[in-house]
């Protein structure tokens, strides 16, 4: 029942952007039955964007704003603004627009490598990825157990970023979970690894990075997506790159939780290479309403 064209051209696909004009770019999204565009999709698109107008120097760190709800029924178009050239860093912004509006918005720097101090905090114990099960095994026993339509669905759609939850909540019946939350990911590779350039790795990255993170606001409330009484979704979501990895490799995502009011949860996470080095770090707000 798992969907099969899963693997990494699937992924690339969603990132891939057609040249309008010069500073100018379309990117389509999957007709996979969402009600709207998976702002990770948003934020990795418009990173490719901002990487067409840069030459040489990866990207440092990413701040972006979700306006609205993305329609995936048509295309989003991207806008580039070369705001500054600089020797050693290079910024863009990037606005996503659809029906007219801006739907999103991203400021990207970039800079030119060079070396400096070292320090990171350590990669927390976790089990190997192998030792975990995947999302889809656990998909697969959630709709044995209780032949919901949600997963049904779910297995069925395509999933370019394999999982593996070392803290898993159940989604069907949440209880309070509160520190961090681990997991495994890795651009799926059946029939082919990513391009070896760092910036498609960014840009992989940057997708996945959307994933599971909100949830942990609302995990510290015992509550789940599939509440009828809830309303969420990503405000801001911001990345900072700090080593080079591969996206197509394991990588641990330990996120945490820090505040909910307002309306409002924060959550930051860092992500691990397998060996312990710190590659990125990420943090996101995002709307929270129940609604009586």
């Amino acid at each position: 029942m798992i969907a099969e064209s899963s693997g990494a051209a699937v992924l690339l696909k969603r990132l891939e952007l057609e040249e309008l004009d010069k500073n100018l770019f379309r990117g389509l999204s999957p007709q996979d039955g969402r009600p709207r565009v998976f702002g990770g999709q948003v934020a990795g698109q418009a990173l490719v964007a901002a990487c067409r107008t840069v030459d040489d120097r990866p990207a440092h760190s990413l701040h972006s704003y979700f306006l609205r709800p993305g329609d995936p029924s048509i295309p989003i178009i991207y806008e580039v603004d070369r705001i500054r050239d600089g020797r050693s860093f290079t910024t863009r912004r990037v606005v996503g627009i659809q029906h007219g509006e801006a739907i999103f918005n991203m400021s990207v720097s970039f800079q030119r490598p060079e070396d400096g101090l070292e320090f990171q905090v350590s990669m927390p114990d976790t089990p190997a990825p192998e030792q975990v099960p995947s999302h889809d095994e656990r998909l697969e026993a959630a709709y044995a157990k209780t032949k919901s339509q949600l997963f049904e669905f779910l297995l069925k759609m395509e999933r370019p970023v394999e999982q593996r939850d070392a803290d898993p909540v159940d989604i069907m019946n949440p209880k309070p979970h509160r520190g961090t939350h681990r997991i495994w990911f890795r651009a799926r590779t059946q029939h082919q690894r990513l391009p070896d350039d760092l910036l498609t790795h960014q840009c992989v990255l940057t997708y996945a990075s959307d994933l599971s993170l909100l949830d942990n606001c609302l995990f510290v409330h015992g509550l789940s997506w599939l509440n009828p009484k809830l309303k969420a979704a990503s405000l801001d979501h911001a990345v900072w790159f700090h080593r080079p990895f591969r996206a197509d490799d394991w990588l641990l995502y330990v996120m945490e939780c820090t505040s909910t009011s307002a309306a409002r949860g924060l959550n930051h996470g860092r992500i691990y290479t397998a060996a312990g080095e710190l590659v990125a770090s990420v943090a996101q707000e995002s709307l929270m309403r129940v609604i009586d």
